[in-house]
């Protein structure tokens, strides 16, 4: 990695903050059930960068476990950040990235098949 790319790591927000962490940044819509704001220890939460309700519902009811539809639920979410809010979130996460280590944390069971992940690999760091 060239000292300019951004360092994006991907973790679940209920696993304790590391010292390599850099700037915490939530990435889901909905504050994590049961996890004290406090012990998150997030720096920043851009709720436009999440996808929409109605993208995360059909996600969940249709499997997205399955690599087929979760390349389905990337390109729809790709699409939904392509909206002017949901840019101009990136945008700014991608600078905060371009600074020093950042860290997307998710409650998704597992974040390689989440939107963080999608969220990841689009600030080059998947």
């Amino acid at each position: 990695m060239s000292p300019s790319a951004p360092r994006v790591r991907l973790r679940r927000v209920y696993d304790p903050p590391q010292p390599g962490d850099g700037l915490r940044v939530l990435v889901d819509r909905l504050w994590p059930r049961g996890l004290a704001k406090a012990d998150a220890r997030v720096d920043e939460w851009p709720k436009p960068l999440t996808p929409s309700t109605g993208l995360r519902r059909w996600f969940h009811v249709a499997d997205g476990a399955s690599g087929e539809v979760f390349e389905e639920f990337r390109h729809r979410y790709q699409a939904e950040l392509a909206e002017p809010e949901a840019a101009g979130a990136l945008e700014r996460v991608r600078a905060l990235a371009r600074r020093g280590p950042l860290t997307l944390l998710t409650a998704a069971r597992d974040p390689e098949r989440s939107h963080a992940a999608v969220l990841r690999d689009l600030l080059g760091g998947g």
